[in-house]
């Protein structure tokens, strides 16, 4: 199982870009999954996330901003970014917190990060 997040670049304050993540691999079920953020020097923080009923829920400053949502059929997990500001500049990284997959005869069940995009605001 991974997790292939796509998406990052650069944008101009006030432009919008669309991250993306898929999971991929002998997958039976994904609970809750989200989006976190690491910019230089601080610690990573999460910005949003999702259950697999599609419940939501976003850290202060990017609500009204930032939007999440999945796609289960997929396995696909979205974070439409508006309104960027520089402060939005960060790696961004997706989390699935728990996968069900089938490995060999067994399941297990594991948390999963994505590999990170870079996102960067700047005029």
């Amino acid at each position: 199982v991974q997790l292939q997040a796509s998406g990052g670049g650069l944008v101009r304050p006030g432009g919008s870009l669309r991250l993306s993540c898929a999971a991929s691999g002998s997958i039976y079920s994904i609970n809750d999954m989200g989006w976190y953020r690491q910019a230089p020097g601080k610690q990573r923080e999460l910005v949003a996330s999702i259950t697999s009923g599609g419940s939501t829920n976003y850290e202060d400053s990017v609500k009204g901003r930032f939007t999440i949502f999945r796609d289960n059929a997929k396995n696909t997990v979205y974070l439409q970014a508006n309104s960027l500001k520089p402060e939005d500049t960060a790696v961004y990284y997706c989390n699935a917190d728990r996968i069900t997959y089938l490995s060999g005869s067994f399941y297990y069940t594991h948390e999963f990060w994505g590999q990170g995009a870079q996102v960067t605001v700047s005029s």
